[in-house]
């Protein structure tokens, strides 16, 4: 399987067969979550993070029919600028590649290609979870998490999420939570939701051995939430403030569907002067950091994974 439909860079191939660290990271982000030409530079940024920390960065997306694990430099600016890129979760994979369009991975989509790709460790900026009003509406995210042996690290769910229900939904799928150097969850630009973590932790050592025992005992997912830089952050009201003004735009403009989350993103970035915009590229660099020390920790782990 992984012959057929999976690709990867020199660079990833290298590191596969000399047992390197190697963090994930998705295309999303890059091709609908910031801005032109910002996203562009910061996807160079974050492979840099990566590897000033001692990993491989792997970006992923779809092209020409295969999942590429770890895009070349001109790979990865078609991601930031095509206009014909879509955005691909587990369900559009299949049409996807064989359309041969590209997809930009969602972090669903990144957890399950890295899993196939014996990649452990996937850093993002927020998961999706449960959307507000509408309990049933979960982004796949949750149930990748709950199904595959990877490690996220990440800001916490979105805020424009149920974020109590996302919280809740991962207690009940056994899901350990994680707060590097916080008691309680992040609220991606904001530090902290007021919600709890399982567990706090303040080593990347403490990590690797939890996500072992995890493994170990049958676990899958993991998530390692890493508060915003505070320098950068939004006050959690000021936040909550915008969010609703933007839902409420959202729905008597009728945006539906994946649009949604882009389309409040975008708003939340007018109402804050464009904090969101600079918090959202300072939590991904440092969940970029956190992510590559944590592979380096894992290095000999094995997540029972690797096809």
């Amino acid at each position: 399987m992984i012959d057929r439909y999976f690709r990867f860079g020199p660079h990833v191939e290298e590191a596969r067969a000399h047992h390197r660290p190697i963090v994930a990271l998705e295309t999303v982000v890059i091709a609908f979550g910031l801005p032109r030409p910002l996203n562009l530079q910061i996807a160079w940024e974050l492979e840099e993070v990566v590897r000033a920390e001692g990993a491989v960065p792997a970006t992923i997306g779809l092209l020409d029919g295969r999942v590429v694990v770890g895009l070349r430099p001109a790979e990865l600016e078609r991601f930031a600028g095509d206009e014909r890129v879509v955005k691909v979760s587990r369900r559009d994979l299949p049409v996807v590649l064989t359309r041969r369009e590209i997809g930009a991975t969602t972090v669903a989509a990144t957890v399950w290609a890295a899993a196939r790709a014996g990649i452990p460790v996937v850093a993002t900026g927020g998961i999706g979870g449960v959307h507000r009003g509408a309990p049933f509406d979960v982004s796949n995210d949750l149930p990748t998490l709950a199904t595959e042996r990877v490690l996220v690290v990440c800001s916490g769910a979105k805020a424009i999420l149920d974020l109590r229900a996302t919280r809740e939904w991962l207690e009940t799928y056994g899901i350990p939570v994680l707060g590097w150097g916080t008691h309680t969850l992040p609220a991606f630009y904001s530090v902290s939701s007021g919600l709890p973590v399982d567990a706090r932790v303040d080593s990347v050592e403490e990590i690797a051995a939890i996500a072992q025992i995890h493994w170990a005992l049958g676990g899958k997912g993991i998530l390692v939430t890493v508060p915003p830089p505070a320098s950068f952050a939004v006050p959690f009201e000021q936040l909550e403030g915008a969010i609703r003004e933007a839902l409420q735009e959202a729905e008597r403009q009728g945006v539906k569907g994946w649009e949604v989350t882009p389309f409040l993103l975008a708003r939340i970035a007018e109402r804050t002067g464009g904090e969101s915009v600079q918090v959202n590229r300072a939590l991904l660099l440092e969940n970029a950091r956190i992510a590559a020390r944590i592979a380096r920790a894992l290095v000999g782990v094995d997540p029972g994974g690797t096809p």
